[in-house]
This record gives C-alpha cells, structure tokens and sequence, in this order.
C-alpha cells in the first residue's frame, strides 16, 4: 500500500491490525502449549478491537488533516511484522510472543512520534497525538493483561 496521506496511514495501520489479528488467532489454534495459546487468544481479540478503534477514528478524523501529505513517512523505516503468518508464534514461547506483539507495538509508536514531531499542520499533529495515545494505552493495558497471565 503506498502512503500518502494520513488517511492512507490510519487505513494501513487498520490493515496491520487486522492482518495482525487473524495471524494470532490462526496460531492460537495451532499452538501446542495451552499458556501461549490463551496469550495468542488474547491478543488476536485485542487486535481485533484496535483495528476497530483505528476505524472509528479514521471516520471520526478531522478532514483537513486526512487529507495531508505525509512525506516523511518514507523515511521511516517499515514496520516489520509477519506478514504472510506463516504461523511464525506457534514456533515461540509465551515470553517470545510477549517480546513480538510489544515491538510490534513499539514500532507503530515510534511511527506516530515521528510524525508527530514532524507534523505542520495543528489539526494533523493532534490527529497523529491521538493515534499516538491510543497505541500507547492499548500497548499498556497488553502489558497489564500479560502481567496477571504471568500471576496466574
């Protein structure tokens, strides 16, 4: 997907979401250890609920600010994530999927900071603030599910 605009950017965000999701739940199934196979439930649902929140967002967006160029975004390097699940967390650990969903996560808030401090116009730079918080309180209520798997 090629990015120009910031509503080219929530979209693909979106995407990641989704795509993230159905990998995690593919794995779920397959995964042979039962902690990491709640783990991956668990994740697959809250990806699926960001992925809906990103799209609440993109058709609540400001207009103006959507429809901005977003050049610096190509200087960025790419998120890496699985792209083709080729079941890749059905081979890891709890605490190598725990490692994988937060840098995940991380790279989608180094993006948005990036933009963020790059960001000319008002309305644009607190869109991307806004996307910017919501990733970092979903990145922190995983961390704070994960901490009570690990309790249990």
């Amino acid at each position: 997907m090629e990015l120009k605009t910031f509503k080219d950017l929530i979209d693909w965000t979106r995407t990641l979401h989704h795509h993230m999701a159905a990998c995690l739940a593919h794995c779920a199934s397959e995964h042979q250890e039962e902690r990491a196979r709640i783990l991956l439930d668990y994740l697959a649902t809250h990806e699926t609920e960001l992925e809906k929140l990103v799209t609440d967002f993109e058709r609540e967006g400001d207009a103006r600010a959507l429809k901005t160029w977003i050049y610096d975004f190509l200087s960025h390097k790419p998120i890496e994530t699985h792209r083709t699940c080729d079941l890749p967390y059905t081979r890891m650990g709890f605490d190598d999927i725990c490692h994988e969903i937060f840098d995940f996560h991380d790279q989608i808030i180094d993006l948005y900071q990036n933009l963020k401090d790059r960001a000319e116009i008002p309305e644009a730079r607190d869109m991307v603030e806004n996307l910017l918080n919501l990733e970092r309180h979903e990145a922190m209520r995983i961390a704070r599910e994960i901490g009570r798997m690990q309790d249990v």
